[in-house]
């Protein structure tokens, strides 16, 4: 079982944890509270992104921390009450201090290494590129030279490119 953030006591009871089998659900293994019975599924965070188009280029983003050379898509935490829609524009505008519509949905990509569900867009955007302090920096390319990876964003960056042609 992954682990998982404050997932060592029962958020009910503040009792600890246990594993077990859910034979209901393929046998999966969850954690339980053995005390008051609450279960701690460990559902995947919902994760937005674009590839945006920005004067011909598609902008890519380093975030702080990752390595030199590694970039990907602009994304983002999914707020509450908030639509898909709604929440990669506003990243866009938080990232890149760009304004954006949406172009066209792309798919939703499982990315098991992070635990969350990523919803792709892809997106046009106009202003000038101001980079938000959570980005280390940006890289823009043309679609042409853009090349996919083999996770997380790169299954959206992969699509929109055999869908383009």
């Amino acid at each position: 079982m992954p682990d998982a953030p404050n997932a060592q006591f029962c958020l009910r009871c503040g009792q600890p944890l246990a594993t077990f089998t859910d034979g209901k659900d393929y046998d999966r293994q969850r954690l339980r509270c053995a005390a008051c019975g609450w279960i701690f599924y460990n559902n995947p965070t919902p994760v937005v992104g674009a590839i945006v188009e920005h004067d011909g280029h598609i902008v890519l983003a380093r975030n702080q921390g990752w390595p030199e050379g590694m970039y990907g898509l602009v994304t983002g935490f999914l707020e509450a009450d908030e639509t898909p829609e709604a929440g990669i524009l506003r990243e866009i505008k938080e990232e890149l201090d760009l304004t954006a519509e949406i172009v066209s949905f792309i798919g939703v990509y499982a990315f098991a290494q992070r635990n969350e569900l990523i919803i792709a867009y892809h997106a046009r955007a106009t202003g000038v590129i101001t980079v938000a302090a959570e980005l280390a920096g940006i890289k823009r390319v043309l679609p042409e030279k853009l090349r996919p990876w083999p996770f997380g964003t790169g299954l959206a960056v992969e699509d929109w490119l055999k869908r383009r042609g």
